[in-house]
């Protein structure tokens, strides 16, 4: 039975998706496809209003792919009460300080992002046992400021992205040299996301 607290407490939270079936089916799908298509920005509208500083696309992405299994690690921007209490009603995902556990990484501030070793690298018995970073970004477009190739692209594809820490293409060719292991990437912006796999090789990079 619920309580008036707990009624009314739900009734503050920013509310999740209107339809959730429909709608974490239709991010979970846009999601998979910007992994199978990594370093192209895909779209991704939500009519999510989440409180801030969490983006309508982080917000929209961990609602359809956290679950009460996949504890979620936030950044520090990320750790308000507000946008921990949105989370964990909306997901049921246990939050946790410890990226090493995380199923699920929000990051708010890309140029502080911690080094990709940092989080789950999962093993080669159980590599799908490895955190996924979504990262919220400033800019994503298409271009040639980070160039890839790897499974699922065709052709040489490019990324514009900013802000970045100063290492990340020294942390992208780790990543990729620890395959099968390392993480996943799903940048955002507003209406649009890019995944970025580990499979995927940044070029460039000694």
């Amino acid at each position: 039975m619920i309580s008036l607290a707990q009624d009314q407490f739900a009734q503050d939270l920013a509310p999740g998706f209107a339809d959730a079936a429909l709608e974490s089916q239709a991010v979970f799908r846009a999601c998979m496809n910007a992994l199978a298509r990594p370093a192209r920005p895909q779209p991704l509208l939500t009519g999510l209003v989440p409180p801030a500083p969490l983006t309508p696309e982080l917000a929209a992405l961990a609602l359809a792919l956290a679950d009460h299994e996949s504890p979620l690690w936030l950044d520090a921007r990320l750790r308000t009460a507000e946008v921990r209490a949105y989370l964990t009603f909306h997901t049921g995902a246990r939050l946790t300080e410890d990226p090493q556990e995380a199923a699920f990484a929000l990051v708010a501030d890309a140029a502080a992002c911690p080094d990709l070793a940092s989080f789950a690298q999962g093993s080669d018995e159980y590599p799908d046992r490895s955190t996924t970073l979504l990262i919220a970004l400033e800019r994503l477009e298409a271009g040639h400021d980070l160039a890839f190739t790897g499974p699922g692209i065709k052709a040489d594809a490019g990324l514009a992205l900013a802000p970045l820490p100063d290492d990340f293409r020294r942390q992208l060719s780790a990543n990729h040299a620890a395959f099968p292991c390392g993480v996943d990437i799903v940048f955002t912006a507003p209406g649009r996301i890019a995944g970025l796999p580990r499979s995927s090789q940044i070029l460039g990079v000694a």
